[in-house]
């Protein structure tokens, strides 16, 4: 039996390579001087094609540095979990603080000087070297052990990242958190949640953090299957069950669980209709009990692609699904999504939802600058029940959108946001993102103009890069 997350643009790469004489078309501007990064599921060792999900592979993050108009180079570099490395034929590195054989496969980022691979579920961040070599897990200097979050938001004047975390069949709780500038989390905050979502995103806004409790949760019954023999699983079902949420496993003891077989890359979370749908908004220094929750239609989110504060409102630009995880637990594949507008009226109680769009797409961005402000412009690849992938910008004020598409057989992944100078307007930029030809077999960095999405540049490489999750610009 196939599987199409190992077939074609998901195709995984099984070598690392180093490229320092690339083809580049048009001009690399000359104020881009960092690293564009991207992470994704690269499987490494043996794979069941029929239980393989697309968010369990092995990290791999791909990244090419610019600098003075040229590409330097590019690397493709595994992060380096336990079980990646093992499949590698290296040394195990260090396993505390992480229940799970991979390396963190969902997000890179750049802060306190650090590049930071992520993912979320309880798994370990890994912290790489500017050329991406696993340096090991990153616990934030010891002030945030257990796992960390794929999402976290940049506050644009402070620097300090802002998260909201969940566990790996932890009941009951999920964790907001604040990394200072220096790396080190300054402050923690346990919110009573239903039962044991998948949290994959939050919204942050000027004056709230907002929580998505929403129902694709813990499976438990997925869960033993992956980690228990065929004779015991029985108990193990009702064990875990007594156990979820009244005793939190320590992370001493949960980072020496059993971990599933190689072969078997099973995802623990699945649509539950009997759990409840809804957001809440707690201040930014408030607590537990300062949380107000507010019904919506049950759905599922992964991504806000921002928030805002408006007078006694907040409103929540969304990607949403009609459903995740019901009838393919191979990955995302339960219905078209589509951008909404979540406004939540403080003063009465409830959400107003409605449609901004209702093309299929998802990975929404903005400029980074605007996050947790109110915003104009969003970008977000957007796709056809015909194949095409085109990248579509909203403009959230003009009530209109502009599509580019890259022709006939290209794939498209996420676009990030850089502008042309620090004092530059919202859409004065650039967008960055890889494009993958099928007729070839290989990807190129595309960079476009903002404004019109014109083509500025693109760096081609001799290679796909795999269809992944999400990249940074990281400026030098």
């Amino acid at each position: 039996m196939g599987n199409r997350y190992l077939e074609g643009v998901y195709a995984p790469l099984s070598e690392e390579v180093t490229l320092t004489d690339l083809e580049v078309t048009g001009s690399i501007p000359e104020h881009l001087d960092g690293r564009y990064l991207r992470n994704g599921p690269n499987p490494i060792g043996e794979i069941d094609p029929e239980l393989y999900h697309w968010f369990v592979g092995d990290g791999m993050v791909h990244g090419i540095r610019l600098r003075d108009g040229r590409a330097e180079w590019y690397r493709n570099r595994f992060v380096r979990g336990p079980g990646t490395a093992r499949a590698l034929g290296e040394t195990v590195p260090d396993q505390r603080y992480t229940v799970s054989p991979i390396g963190a496969n969902t997000n890179v980022i750049g802060h306190a000087g650090k590049t930071l691979a992520l993912i979320e579920s309880g798994v370990a961040a890994y912290e790489l070297t500017d050329e991406l070599d696993t340096v090991g897990v990153c616990d934030f200097d010891g002030t945030l052990r257990g796992g960390y979050t794929a999402h976290p938001k940049r506050d644009p004047e402070t620097g300090e990242l802002h998260a909201v975390s969940y566990r790996l069949g932890q009941k009951n709780t999920v964790q907001y958190s604040v990394i200072g500038v220096d790396g080190r989390a300054r402050r923690t905050v346990d919110i009573e949640v239903t039962g044991s979502p998948m949290m994959h995103d939050f919204s942050l806004t000027e004056r709230y953090v907002v929580f998505y409790d929403l129902p694709v949760t813990f499976d438990v019954e997925q869960a033993v299957e992956m980690t228990v023999p065929k004779a015991l699983r029985l108990p193990a079902r009702l064990m875990m069950s007594a156990l979820l949420g009244r005793v939190r496993i320590p992370d001493p003891v949960a980072a020496r669980m059993p971990a599933a077989p190689s072969a078997d890359r099973r995802f623990p979370y699945s649509w539950n209709p009997r759990y409840p749908a809804r957001v809440g908004v707690m201040p930014r220094e408030g607590g537990n009990a300062d949380v107000r929750w507010f019904d919506v239609e049950p759905c599922y989110v992964f991504h806000p692609m921002n928030a805002y504060d408006s007078g006694d409102t907040v409103v929540l630009d969304v990607v949403r699904h009609p459903k995740m995880f019901a009838t393919d637990h191979l990955g995302p594949n339960d219905g078209l999504p589509t951008l909404e507008r979540w406004t939540v009226d403080l003063a009465d109680g409830k959400v107003r939802e409605s449609r901004i769009d209702d093309r299929p797409q998802e990975f929404p961005r903005v400029d980074e600058r605007l996050v947790g402000k109110r915003h104009r412009y969003g970008y977000a690849p957007g796709f056809s029940a015909e194949g095409e992938e085109t990248l579509l910008k909203h403009d959230l004020v003009g009530h209109n959108s502009a599509a580019r598409s890259f022709g006939a057989g290209k794939a498209v992944g996420e676009f990030v946001f850089e502008p042309n100078a620090a004092d530059a307007g919202e859409d004065d930029g650039v967008l960055m993102g890889y494009v993958y030809d099928r007729a070839t077999d290989s990807s190129e960095l595309v960079i476009l103009d903002a404004q019109t999405l014109d083509d500025v540049a693109a760096i081609k490489l001799p290679h796909r890069v795999p269809a992944g999750f999400h990249g940074n610009w990281v400026p030098a």
